[in-house]
């Protein structure tokens, strides 16, 4: 039995996986464990996991690989430095220390840390790097239902790429062609998420949200910012920004241009004019990905397409390639910003540099990324007891009955099954769930129990074969990476009053049958559910269908704001007592909130920092 253990670390997102004869065995996140939102240390706690759930002690694993390269990284860091010299001192001065300290020795550095998990460990010739980008590339093809397939690989930045398109055939996996540092559509789409006043590395997913309630005015200023050329290639002119060599992402040329400073979300409110610089970023976005989608389907003539990378997560970009038909089939890594990485580095390293072969499953190989931690319900009730929590305990059936009887009154429930997901989104094990009929639904998931900007949109968790009944969409999306329109016979549409309406004040419309699900441009990130992969939540959405008539729940991750998604069965009674939700049904168990001990609420309104 051949062992490899895949590491990703240090920037953000760190994460570990185990493979076993090329097989996926485990795979999470290290903030699930540390409670710390993108934690970027050393994944000991995920390493722990994914080790003990495969059975193996640190020094019985064959090969163990990092997801890239440091050397390369601190090449391109000091090529920068040197190019943009003087004005990157500041940066430079504080990043060297870090990198002549820790990472430019990083086998040393992990080998001392590897060595906390087993005594036994007695050698670091078992460890090897990956590059960044290929390690992207193979987490996209290598579980994909694809016997060929070209891959677009595009996030932040790499060691130097910052966007790559490779080509998988069987087990073999090649890198074309690059785009390069400081040219990166990502550090594009997250200088606009800083100047919009969010968080740089997290908050990208808030800007694509906010984009629908804007008008694009400001695409012909954003396209002085970057050259478009026709093939999707691209340019961005760097008097703009600050990220190659400063502390932020944009600078004064870059206010000058759009008319004002960046927004302070401490202070500043969410205005008309920031959702106009919301839309117009990502309808460039789009462009983008359409452009190098449409020369690369020419160039290679595959039918199949598979996406990674932290900008792989625009969903919005992603249901417009599939609707712009560019490839017959695409597949998109659930987990894939960084953490995806360590899995990624982990399959290169299987089938590229050791020629395993490759058994393509028509599914995929991912297991409906249902790769973490699992409790029994002995487990699940020793800690509700040990935390103090009143529940109650029923059979299967009782429980799905509930629970559907539950959220078509119109209750927000935690919901606490099976296996953690990998990857940013909840799919159904560690979600927070509601009535998509109800038109407050949206606005109280948003404010009471997330405690984050109303306007978030939520995502509709439907039974696989209804989905061409609700969505214009034909083909499963069940990792929440697609972005379709709501079915013309279940729209509401809106008066001419209403379509004068701007911003935030559209958000209380109702514009479906389902509108708790429903975005302001009628759009909606859709997951669907197979009894395959999750029999649980399909049995829950089925039953919920039999007694309401619709086949759709909301689905939002189990977390608060700035929290990353529960992991524990202590972690969901923690987060239960400290927002707003109706009920927690965790494994046969099931909580009433008006039935828990007051002395054990939380107040989670400060507990963490904005995302």
């Amino acid at each position: 039995m051949s062992s490899i253990l895949g590491i990703s670390a240090f920037f953000h997102d760190s994460a570990a996986c185990i493979l076993k004869n090329g097989k996926i065995i485990a795979a999470a996140q290290e903030e699930r464990f540390t409670r710390k939102k993108h934690d970027p240390d050393y994944p000991y706690n995920a390493i722990e996991f994914v080790l003990k759930y495969s059975n193996l002690k640190l020094s019985e694993v064959d090969k163990i690989v990092f997801f890239e390269k440091p050397f390369l990284k601190f090449e391109r860091l000091l090529e920068t430095y040197v190019a943009f010299a003087p004005k990157g001192f500041v940066s430079f001065a504080k990043a060297m220390p870090i990198w002549i300290k820790e990472k430019l020795f990083q086998k040393n550095l992990l080998f001392n840390k590897l060595k906390q998990h087993d005594q036994d460990y007695k050698s670091d010739q078992n460890i090897f790097f990956s590059d960044h980008h290929l390690s992207h590339a193979a987490s996209a093809f290598f579980p994909s239902p694809f016997e060929e397939a070209v891959i677009l690989t595009a996030d932040g930045v790499g060691e130097w790429a910052t966007t790559t398109v490779a080509v998988g055939n069987n087990n073999k996996l090649e890198v074309k062609k690059e785009i390069h540092f400081p040219h990166s559509l990502g550090l594009l789409y997250s200088a606009f998420t800083f100047y919009t006043g969010f968080k740089v590395n997290s908050g990208e997913y808030k800007l694509m949200g906010l984009a629908p309630y804007g008008n694009p005015i400001y695409v012909d200023k954003v396209k002085q910012l970057v050259d478009l050329k026709d093939d999707g290639t691209f340019r961005l002119n760097q008097k703009y920004f600050n990220y190659a060599t400063g502390l932020t992402m944009t600078n004064k040329k870059f206010e000058d241009l759009f008319g004002q400073k960046p927004r302070d979300p401490k202070n500043e409110k969410i205005t008309q004019f920031h959702m106009d610089i919301a839309s117009s970023i990502q309808k460039i976005t789009e462009e983008v990905m359409i452009n190098l989608a449409k020369s690369i389907r020419k160039e290679y003539g595959i039918r199949n397409l598979c996406l990674a990378g932290g900008v792989a997560l625009n969903c919005v970009a992603n249901g417009r390639i599939l609707q712009e038909k560019i490839f017959d089939n695409i597949w998109i890594q659930p987990a894939a910003g960084d953490a995806g990485g360590s899995l990624g580095a982990a399959l290169a390293l299987w089938h590229i540099d050791q020629g395993n072969k490759r058994s393509v499953n028509l599914n995929d190989d991912m297991k409906g990324s249902f790769l973490g931690t699992e409790f029994n319900q002995n487990e699940i009730e020793k800690e509700l007891k040990t935390a103090g929590a009143n529940f109650e305990t029923l059979n299967y059936d009782e429980l799905i009955d509930k629970t559907a009887e539950l959220l078509s009154q119109e209750k927000a429930i935690g919901w606490f099954q099976g296996r953690m997901e990998f990857g940013p989104r909840a799919l159904g094990a560690r979600s927070i769930l509601g009535d998509p009929r109800s038109d407050k639904m949206q606005k109280n998931l948003n404010l009471k129990v997330k405690y984050r900007e109303s306007f978030r949109p939520f995502a509709p968790s439907i039974l696989k074969e209804d989905l061409s009944k609700w969505f214009d969409l034909n083909v499963d999306s069940p990792y929440m990476l697609l972005v379709a329109s709501i079915n013309s016979e279940k729209k509401i549409e809106m008066t001419n009053q209403q379509k004068k309406l701007f911003g935030i004040d559209k958000l209380n419309i109702k514009r479906s049958k389902i509108p708790a699900v429903t975005h302001v441009d009628y759009s909606a990130r859709i997951q669907t559910v197979a009894k395959k992969t999750n029999a649980r939540y399909y049995d829950l959405i089925s039953k919920f269908k039999e007694k309401t008539g619709c086949p759709v729940i909301v689905n939002t991750s189990f977390n608060v704001r700035g929290e990353p998604i529960v992991n524990t069965p202590t972690d969901a009674f923690h987060c239960f007592m400290g927002t707003e939700l109706d009920y927690l049904v965790i494994g046969n168990c099931i909580l009433d909130k008006s039935q828990q001990d007051n002395k054990l609420k939380k107040d989670y309104t400060k507990k963490f920092e904005l995302d």
